[in-house]
């Protein structure tokens, strides 16, 4: 039985494409691990699980801002590093696939320690802190995006990104029945990730009054950022996060709000949904979703607004000019090459190993 090791934390986005690739990767006869941190969201998202077993490992957070843990989180690494290493040598995989995500660095070095071949995937457009230093000790790093592979050279590849079938098994009746919306209506969700978007609930809530007369607004808010102030409120539903639900959720809707994380911009496109995009501003990240964003708009597969641009009134504006001028980017989405990468990183975790 061939032995796979997966990695990858930090974010969700760093984890559903394990998600992805894990019904495959058991029917295929793999015998699956995971290694991530102990309090990181992929413990949450995979400990659960059939299939995978899961090993905790020490890790520092990769910071490109001044902060005094970044004097004792490399030793973190180090030591994750070491416990990777002689974790990889008890198991002795055939494999490793990395996602990224700073715990996915003492685990790719261990590996490489080890002689495992690793392939590491890059979702953004140019590839993150993480992602720079792994894809040294790595065979192959598969992209989201073509720019990404040409950046890297002879290791990278152009795959897309793996994203879970179930997505495309929705239920548009089960979405508007959870929410209680009327089929006669558009319906805009937004999303901004699993911990949500606070300027971006904020400009969507205040632009309610000249929203609900239009569209109906289901509101994915992320963990702690409810107001119970609107629950009765006609037209709109707001929910912390949705998982097993998301499918039926993203069925029903007819407009996407969101940030412009790649991988939930995959999802959107496979699902030929038109949507707006508010980056994270280059102040309050590394600028990765200001470069997604502005390729989807470049290829016309999505609107942007710049969240400095973004006030009730602008995003209003430009939700009823996606409204009403939607059609353009639909076709776009249908004409765009597959956003579904999982077949493309399957054959290069089989062929890695053969080198």
């Amino acid at each position: 039985m061939k032995r796979i090791v997966l990695t990858g934390g930090g974010t969700a986005g760093h984890v559903t494409p394990h998600l992805a690739l894990l019904p495959h990767l058991l029917k295929a006869g793999y015998d699956v691990h995971y290694i991530g941190t102990e309090n990181g969201i992929e413990h949450e998202m995979i400990e659960k699980l059939d299939g995978v077993t899961y090993h905790a490992v020490k890790s520092g957070k990769l910071r490109r801002y001044h902060d005094w843990k970044n004097f004792t989180d490399p030793f973190r690494v180090v030591a994750g590093a070491f416990q990777s290493a002689h974790l990889i040598r008890k198991l002795k995989p055939d494999v490793l696939f990395s996602k990224g995500g700073f715990v996915s660095v003492p685990v790719v070095i261990g590996a490489w320690l080890n002689r495992v071949p690793t392939l590491c995937h890059e979702s953004d457009l140019t590839p993150g802190l993480a992602n720079k230093i792994c894809s040294k000790f790595a065979r192959k790093v598969a992209t989201t995006f073509p720019e990404c592979a040409e950046a890297l050279g002879k290791k990278g590849v152009f795959t897309g990104t793996p994203l879970r079938p179930e997505l495309f098994r929705g239920s548009r009746e089960q979405g508007l029945k959870m929410t209680g919306f009327s089929p006669e209506k558009p319906v805009l969700m937004m999303m901004g990730g699993s911990l949500g978007a606070q300027s971006v609930n904020k400009a969507l809530r205040e632009a309610l009054p000249q929203l609900l007369p239009r569209m109906q607004v289901m509101h994915i808010c992320g963990r702690k950022n409810l107001d119970e102030s609107l629950n009765s409120l006609p037209g709109y539903w707001q929910a912390e996060f949705l998982s097993d639900e998301l499918p039926d959720a993203m069925a029903a809707a007819d407009l996407i709000l969101s940030r412009a994380g790649s991988n939930a911009l995959c999802e959107f496109q496979a699902l030929g949904k038109p949507m707006l995009l508010i980056p994270y501003p280059k102040g309050a990240s590394r600028g990765d979703q200001i470069l997604n964003a502005a390729s989807f708009e470049k290829r016309g597969l999505a609107k942007v607004l710049p969240q400095e641009s973004m006030t009730a009134d602008s995003l209003a504006a430009a939700l009823f000019d996606l409204l009403d001028n939607g059609d353009s980017l639909c076709r776009a989405l249908r004409e765009a090459p597959p956003a579904d990468g999982t077949q493309a990183v399957l054959r290069l975790i089989e062929e890695i190993q053969k080198k």
